[in-house]
């Protein structure tokens, strides 16, 4: 058994998030934690919501509640949505939390006593009418690089390119949409992530398994331009981390906050502090800090990340620089998966023109495992793939209803109206399915490879083989037809077909966590156990052991339900 630490790339507060960000981080990480517990690892798997920062005021003004309010609000809808998806988090926290506050201080003031960080003098987007200055993010305009006519004034949501917001084109305020900009001068802190650029480079070229997405985009940031640039760690807002030096204030930093990227990432693992201080944790000394520190334990941990590519400069640069520039014994991370887009139907998901499925629209009209099944099967990987309401509802009536549910179905319909309820005794296994096992010992142990390697579609696709390995067999072993003549081969053969029904429970729980609960209460069995040895699996349920017919696992999608929700979150098009 290995331990190992998980954690999604924490939300925007700033309402409910479509299923772009959901297979984009969340989603993917369940399944990994899912899949490693099921091999009996333990894992610690965390997540939280990002309320710092112009998204939460912004979106805070706009429902018309005190921002606190409006957080504490939004923290509990995107929790109910997570456990609505069964994203299995041993904690879900917030970075508004005081352990947050108070680690970021700290952060900030061993960053500073260790040089590496900066007090500038800059001039910054003010704005006349509203009477403010401007952080990034209430500053929009077009990209100069690409033309994106939404860039934010920090980075191009399009093509993730690092900005100032005096680089953008015809700016304008996203409070007021005042264009009366001007520069004024104030007065921030910086990261010196430049004295850091060495050090960040190696550890980056040491991680030759990390996918090449993220190296990508991590050494295009290292070497873009003139290289890797200071960064500010400040912002003028009123809501966020309040600028300290540990528990000591800053001078010339009063009514200044710390900048969400800054403090976001460190959330992670305030949000370990915060399992504990919630009493979530076992009674274990260095709870938390078994994770998180590697002079109290977690040298021995493997540390995977999740996140969009616009997330990938953050973690692979500025958090890094974070802990690296601390000389604390914290723990890195160790491997970095990161996700392209997901389009839906040949555009953009819009929260602004109501275009596509969102999170809680999506858990209203289905189930969450139809939507894991087709999100994760599908998942954005090597490249930017594309939801489409044809695709979906080929997906789910192909995979899910003709092959799983068919297979659960047949089998277990059959034996009642033969044998009864009960599992059969039957011959012993023959050449027919010394055969099966042979080839889904192949196949698990290939699913077992993607898996590990978090090859999303690749463990989507070999599982889907093993379903379709059974159903193949129980075509050609064809037990309605054997019956008639030889009952006893027959009742052995689904014997073994029962037992799949479990097997196929235990490999499909990290993709369908519902649906695989239902088979196994169906076999009324709590048995989960991996299938290292395959054969013995497929004995685990003896003869004369009692079971139910499950209700119809996966309905199909028709094609007027396709049709009106097509409609129905058509929004209005780009």
């Amino acid at each position: 058994m290995t331990r190992h630490l998980i954690t999604s790339a924490i939300p925007y507060i700033n309402g409910i998030k479509h299923l772009g960000n959901l297979v984009g981080s969340q989603l993917p990480a369940d399944l990994f934690a899912r899949y490693l517990r099921g091999r009996g690892h333990e894992v610690m798997f965390l997540c939280a919501t990002d309320e710092h920062g112009t998204p939460a005021e912004l979106a805070a003004a706009k429902a018309g509640k005190p921002v606190a309010e409006y957080c504490a609000e939004m923290h509990e809808v995107q929790s109910k949505i997570a456990e609505g998806f069964r994203l299995s988090f041993d904690h879900f926290g917030r970075s508004s939390s005081e352990q947050n506050r108070k680690l970021t201080q700290h952060f900030a003031g061993v960053l500073a006593d260790n040089g590496l960080i900066r007090e500038v003098s800059e001039t910054q987007m003010y704005s006349p009418t509203d009477g403010r200055f401007l952080p990034d993010r209430y500053i929009e305009g077009t990209c100069p690089n690409c033309g994106y006519d939404s860039a934010r004034g920090d980075q191009c949501d399009n093509c993730t390119k690092q900005l100032d917001p005096v680089e953008l084109i015809e700016p304008h305020s996203t409070i007021s949409g005042a264009t009366d900009l001007e520069m004024r001068e104030t007065k921030h802190l910086y990261l010196r992530q430049s004295a850091m650029k060495d050090e960040l480079e190696a550890w980056i070229d040491s991680k030759s398994d990390w996918p090449i997405l993220t190296t990508s985009i991590a050494k295009k940031w290292l070497n873009d331009g003139d290289g890797l640039q200071d960064r500010g760690i400040t912002r003028d807002l009123d809501w966020g981390v309040p600028v300290m030096k540990g528990d000591q204030p800053w001078p010339g930093m009063e009514g200044k906050v710390f900048y969400v990227w800054f403090d976001a990432p460190i959330e992670y693992i305030a949000c370990a502090q915060e399992w504990v201080d919630a009493g979530k944790a076992p009674d274990m000394e260095n709870a938390w800090e078994r994770w998180w520190r590697t002079d109290k334990g977690a040298a021995d941990v493997t540390y995977t990340q999740f996140m969009g590519k616009d997330n990938v400069p953050f973690h692979t640069l500025g958090f890094p620089a974070t802990i690296l520039g601390s000389g604390e014994p914290w723990k890195l991370v160790d491997f970095i998966k990161s996700f392209n887009y997901l389009n839906y139907d040949g555009g953009q998901f819009s929260t602004s023109r109501g275009r596509g499925v969102f999170q809680d629209q999506a858990l209203e009209i289905l189930p969450a495992d139809y939507w894991r099944w087709w999100l994760l099967s599908h998942a954005p990987e090597s490249s930017d793939s594309e939801f489409t309401w044809e695709g979906f509802q080929s997906g789910v009536n192909k995979d899910l209803a003709d092959v799983l549910g068919n297979f659960v179905s047949r089998v277990t319909k059959f034996c009642r109206s033969k044998f009864g309820e009960v599992v059969p005794e039957g011959r012993a296994l023959g050449e027919q399915e010394e055969a099966l096992i042979a080839d889904l010992t192949g196949r698990i142990r290939a699913y077992e490879g993607h898996m590990d390697a978090i090859e999303v579609r690749k463990a989507a696709a070999e599982l889907r083989a093993i379903w379709v390995a059974g159903n193949e067999y129980l075509q050609s072993a064809a037990p309605w037809s054997v019956f008639k003549e030889d009952p006893d081969r027959a009742a052995g053969q689904i014997r073994l077909a029962l037992n799949l029904v479990r097997l196929y429970a235990v490999l499909s729980a990290p993709f369908i966590p519902d649906t695989s609960k239902a088979m196994l209460d169906a076999m009324q069995t709590d048995d989960d156990s991996w299938p290292d040895d395959v054969s013995a699996a497929l004995s685990t349920l003896p003869a004369g052991h009692a079971f139910t017919v499950p209700d119809v696992l996966f309905a199909k999608i028709t094609d007027e339900q396709r049709e009106y929700w097509q409609g129905r979150f058509a929004g209005t098009r780009d």
